[in-house]
């Protein structure tokens, strides 16, 4: 715990600074993923201590075509803050970077919970029937370890590589669209663009075979991990990168474009 809770501090203190620190498998090659997350709900406590408010989640490398480049080998969450998340106003967005050390762009599908959401539900006509809305979502997501390069557990400890969520405008469930919509969300197609330039596609399915099954497959790790609140209604849950994670700077304009998503047109950032 002691050692949890130290962790927790300099990961904070890189977040507040814009700083790396030495990864932590390097240091403690013992270190896994209990006592990841254990740094993780060290790391909430003070957020919260100092008047952060968690708000919902996020979930890392549910896209498996990832994994190679970064060493991953499971999926990873961490929560999400009312400072951390911003609702983009018409499709738009401005995001100053600064604070940042590395950066990178994800364009991903957001959830809003309107009924908590139990392990025992992973059927993705039940698990979207507890949703309110989805919206398109761009995660900036940044790595305090030098050059990306970090161990499995290091990711999990380092917010999950959370830094900033912009979530576009919601779309409304209603019932009988239930059925059809989980086809879209996982047939649909998605493009990343640094202003004109095409960076990458991907498509829903890419987060863990559909990003109704990201988020069941969240509610069951929460399952197994006690000091974690189960998800509740109310929650906004962004469920993993459809394409690469591009890098991105200040004064460079990036956007999401979405096809066969009802309701969805995509994102448009500006960096400062």
């Amino acid at each position: 715990m002691h050692f949890s809770r130290i962790v927790a501090a300099e990961l904070l203190e890189a977040l507040d600074r814009g700083t790396v620190i030495p990864s932590i498998i390097q240091r403690n090659p013992h270190f896994d993923w209990d006592q990841a997350y254990g740094v993780a709900a060290a790391i909430m406590r003070l957020r919260c201590a100092r008047g952060e408010q968690p708000i919902g989640r996020k979930i890392g490398f549910t896209n498996r075509n990832i994994w190679a480049q970064y060493g991953a080998t499971a999926p990873i969450w961490a929560h999400v803050y009312d400072r951390t998340v911003q609702h983009a106003e018409n499709g738009r967005a401005t995001v100053s970077l600064n604070g940042s050390v590395q950066p990178r762009l994800e364009p991903e599908i957001a959830f809003k919970l309107k009924a908590a959401l139990p392990p025992s539900i992973n059927d993705p006509v039940h698990v979207l029937g507890r949703i309110e809305w989805y919206a398109p979502s761009l995660e900036i997501v940044d790595c305090h370890f030098a050059d990306w390069k970090f161990g499995p557990a290091d990711s999990a400890a380092d917010f999950s590589f959370h830094w900033r969520l912009i979530v576009g405008t919601p779309c409304a469930i209603d019932a009988g669209d239930i059925p059809a919509l989980v086809a879209q969300l996982h047939d649909c197609k998605v493009t990343l663009k640094n202003g004109e330039k095409s960076m990458d596609h991907g498509v829903g399915a890419n987060a863990l075979g559909h990003p109704l099954g990201a988020l069941a497959h969240l509610a069951g790790a929460l399952a197994r991990q006690s000091q974690f609140d189960p998800l509740a209604a109310g929650e906004i849950i962004t469920t993993g990168t459809l394409t690469a994670a591009m890098p991105i700077l200040p004064g460079e304009t990036w956007s999401s474009e979405y096809e066969g998503l009802p309701g969805v047109t995509g994102l448009t950032l500006q960096f400062s």
